[in-house]
Parts: C-alpha cells; sequence; structure tokens
C-alpha cells in the first residue's frame, strides 16, 4: 500500500505577482509562448466544488466535510470571467470549456454560457464553447444548457459496472443516472458527445472493453485517459497506469482498430477509428507520450488564477488586475507577457523530476483549475 500525501500548503493560495508590461502587447490574434506555442485553447474551472469523490481527483479522506472550499466572493463573477475571455480570445483563443470541480453545481451557469456565445473570435467566428462534466445533474440541463449556446459536452464515466462506479465515485451514485444525462445531452443536440474514462490498472481496466461495445455505433467518442500524477492527494502510483499502448491492444484484438489523423492542432487524443466504419476511440497518453510540445492550453481558475500548465504548482494573479482597476488593454497585455514567457512541458521532463516532498513545489489540485 502507498502512503497517502496530505499537502501542508494550499496550493489555491501559492500565486505569482502579474504586472503589467511598460509597453503593451497588441491584440493580433497570433500570440505564441517561449516554445513557438500559439494560444488557442481556454479551460475556465467554474467552481472548485464536486458532488463526486473520484480517487483519482477528490479523495474523500481529504475532500470532506470540513474540507476549505473558496467562499463565494472570491470566485470570479460570470461578468468578469467574460471580461477575461474576451481577452484571450483577441489574442487567439478559438474553444474555451467549462471545468470545475463539476461545472454543472455553479449556480445559473447558463448566463455564462450565454455571455461566452456572443463572443467572437478575430475572424469573426463563433468560439467552440463545451463543457465537462460527471453527468449527474445533465438530465435535468442539457436542454436549457443548449438553450443557452453550449455547443458540446464531454462526460466522465469511468465503467459501466455500477459497483465499480459507485466505488469509483465514492458517493454512490449508480452509473444509470449518467447515462440517462448522457441519453438527454443526445436528444437536447450538445454533440458530439465524448465520453472520457479515466483507466487505473486493477481498478476499473476490465471495463475497457465493455465500454468500447457499449459506445461502438452511437456516435459518441469514447476516450481512455491514462491515470495521471495530478495534484498531491490521489496517491498516485506509476504501476497503477495503463499505458494507452495496451488499451488499444486490448480493443485491436476483440474490435479490429484503424488509426485515424488528428482532428486539429494540438489535440491531446490519438485517434483509432474502427476498422467496419462503426466510429472510433481516443487515448489520451500524458503519462507514457506525452504531447507537450503542442499543448495551446490556457487555465483560469474560479478565482482568476491562470495556469499554464495541468501540473503547474503556481497560478498568476489575474483576479487582483481584475479588481484593481486595470484597463482593458492593461489586462491583455498582461495575459500576453505571462503567455509569452511559458516554456511549460511537465510531462515529457517528469522521469528527469525530482519527487515532490514537504520543502518542494506541490502541483495544484485538478479539482480546482480542471482537466
Amino acid at each position: 500500500m502507498s502512503e497517502r500525501v496530505i499537502p501542508l500548503i494550499d496550493q489555491r493560495l501559492v500565486t505569482q505577482a502579474v504586472t503589467i508590461p511598460a509597453q503593451p502587447i497588441a491584440t493580433s490574434g497570433l500570440l505564441s509562448d517561449a516554445l513557438g506555442r500559439p494560444l488557442r485553447d481556454l479551460r475556465i474551472s467554474v467552481t472548485d466544488r464536486c458532488n463526486f469523490r473520484c480517487s483519482y481527483c477528490m479523495p474523500k479522506d481529504i475532500f470532506d466535510k470540513d474540507y476549505p472550499y473558496l467562499p463565494h466572493s472570491s470566485l470570479l463573477t460570470f461578468e468578469e470571467i467574460t471580461r477575461v475571455a474576451r481577452q484571450f480570445v483577441a489574442h487567439g483563443v478559438q474553444k474555451i470549456r467549462l471545468t470545475g470541480g463539476e461545472p454543472l453545481l455553479r449556480k445559473n451557469l447558463e448566463i455564462l454560457i450565454g455571455q461566452l456565445a456572443a463572443l467572437r473570435t478575430v475572424e469573426g467566428q463563433p468560439l467552440d464553447i463545451t463543457l465537462t462534466t460527471n453527468g449527474s445533474l445533465l438530465a435535468r440541463k442539457a436542454a436549457a444548457l443548449k438553450a443557452a449556446g453550449l455547443q458540446r459536452v464531454t462526460v466522465s464515466l469511468d465503467g459501466l459496472d455500477d459497483t465499480i462506479f459507485r466505488a469509483m465515485n465514492d458517493v454512490d451514485f449508480p452509473v444509470a443516472d449518467v447515462l440517462q444525462g448522457i441519453e438527454a445531452a443526445r436528444a437536447a443536440g450538445l454533440g458530439p458527445i465524448k465520453v472520457n474514462m479515466v483507466v487505473k490498472r486493477g481498478t476499473n481496466d476490465h471495463e475497457i472493453l465493455p465500454m468500447a461495445r457499449h459506445f461502438q455505433g452511437s456516435g459518441i467518442v469514447l476516450r481512455f485517459i491514462e491515470y495521471m500524477d495530478v495534484g498531491a492527494t490521489n496517491g498516485w502510483r506509476m504501476d497503477e497506469v495503463l499505458p494507452s499502448r495496451e488499451v488499444i491492444q486490448r480493443i485491436h484484438r476483440e474490435l479490429p482498430l484503424v488509426q485515424l489523423e488528428p482532428s486539429a492542432p494540438g489535440e491531446t487524443a490519438e485517434r483509432w477509428g474502427y476498422a467496419d466504419g462503426s466510429g472510433e476511440i481516443g487515448v489520451i497518453s500524458s503519462v507514457t507520450q506525452a504531447f507537450c510540445r503542442d499543448c495551446n492550453r490556457a487555465r483560469l481558475s474560479t478565482e482568476g488564477q491562470l495556469y499554464l500548465c495541468l501540473f503547474a504548482s503556481q497560478g498568476h494573479d489575474l483576479r487582483h488586475l481584475i479588481r484593481g482597476g486595470a484597463t482593458d488593454e492593461q489586462l491583455a497585455s498582461a495575459m500576453a507577457a505571462i503567455w509569452q514567457g511559458r516554456s511549460d512541458r511537465y510531462s515529457e521532463l517528469r522521469a528527469s523530476l525530482p519527487q515532490d516532498n514537504a520543502t518542494g513545489k506541490r502541483r495544484v489540485e485538478m479539482s480546482y483549475i480542471g482537466g
């Protein structure tokens, strides 16, 4: 058994002050980081709360009833989020994904979706607005989300076996309700729908083939995600990672696959199609096959911290500027300077980095900045 590491430092409080450049940085839609990676994708966490307690994300022994969630006054308002998003779009963002925690726990989220859906890219095109959810509230909210301007959803589902699924979400939530949510999303036109399965060796890897068979031919894209060392509380161990190549091998033996071309630059998932044309799956291999060199994603936390990597140990405090009187030009320039200095590539360097310890930097939790 591995020991549970309990962080002594709340990484939400570890932030870097943001300065406004002396010379404004124009918003040309062509912003690149220090490694030449463009800014195209913004992930916005709208809450740090979740109604699941999945062991790989929000283990119950850490995120218990006494856990100090962020007070509402600390959260960016919908108007503040939209203001920041507008500057990101001016710098080249084309896609916005709403995350959490569980984003559907944020009250009146449809208002924010409507505000974001009104934004336009530098080419004058609508943004790709999508959302990642555990599906627990999707059945009752899918139609309203679509009406507000949401285009697509990604649903997290770690297995079809009800016993396994209830154990993994650790709140005894039934898999049938998530499947009902997926059908509601389909009926509302929130597609193409993607379903994400985090694969943890020895826990739910026997569900790979049942999941593949269930969604084959449905028009839903099933994606298998390697269990990642995100944050400091999930007790991650390398021997619990099932490499994506083994996932592909298991499926290919039963359901022949052919590799497909990437759907877009910076796509995290490697695409595979069923040889008989009955759909596709994807694998996300950030542990065994890092894709840092193409990463074009920025992450905004629910309280206005800008993170440049899923595995970051600190954020950049945009809220201080937002609530401190900065103009849009100043905010956009500060954001541009942060991105231009970005050189993060944790997954490529993982094997050569020292393990976190009590005095070293700890990575921010995934439940705080989204996946």
